[in-house]
């Protein structure tokens, strides 16, 4: 699937603000250090489209990304907020929870996790609460490339095993270097626009 145009991002703090257009969306979810916008950068093919910041929780909105004239990429604020107060990690707690307890058109979650660690425990909570609402679930594990070839069958097993993955749920290795795991991701969210209305 060819990206062909991406929109500003439409950002919502509240559920009276997301689009109204009811195209698909696609959620992207991980700790504020795990590479999201590079994710984003990388998915759709533009350098700094999604602002990087090498300070974690810079994302403090739900940015609504349209692709395509299609479908929705949908960032939101990284869990594990070092750098913010408690009373704002409650607010983008609360923000996300509205979004994924209310939203009929989200489709498809994509859950990133450092490749490089063994996932934390705010990663196996929000796995847990992902699946508690029965949502179809992609784990996408970033920075494949900073792992030597040797390690990856080990590494790839810890993150599985400490995440509860069965045989059947998804997770694809993901390199912004190399561009691993791209095209993966693309054909996902197509299979999901081509299914019947």
């Amino acid at each position: 699937m060819p990206i062909e145009s991406v929109e500003e991002p439409i950002i919502a703090i509240r559920v009276s603000q997301y689009p109204t257009d009811e195209k698909k969306e696609f959620l992207l979810l991980g700790r504020s250090n795990v590479g999201k916008s590079s994710f984003i950068n990388t998915l759709i093919e533009r350098k700094n489209f999604a602002r990087t910041s090498s300070k974690p929780g810079k994302t403090q909105t739900l940015n609504f990304y349209l692709v395509n004239q299609e479908f929705y990429l949908v960032d939101v604020p990284g869990y594990g907020f070092a750098s913010v107060s408690k009373e704002t990690q409650k607010k983008f707690g609360i923000m996300i929870e509205d979004y994924i307890k209310t939203r009929k058109n989200l489709k498809h979650v994509f859950l990133l996790v450092d490749y490089r660690h063994k996932p934390t425990e705010d990663d196996i909570l929000m796995y847990n609460y992902l699946k508690y609402y029965n949502l179809n679930i992609t784990v996408v594990a970033t920075k494949y490339d900073k792992i030597t070839k040797n390690k990856r069958v080990k590494q790839d097993k810890l993150i599985k095993n400490t995440l509860g993955l069965k045989e059947n749920e998804n997770f694809i290795p993901w390199s912004t270097i190399t561009k691993k795991g791209r095209n993966e991701v693309l054909e996902l969210i197509n299979n999901y626009l081509v299914e019947e209305l």
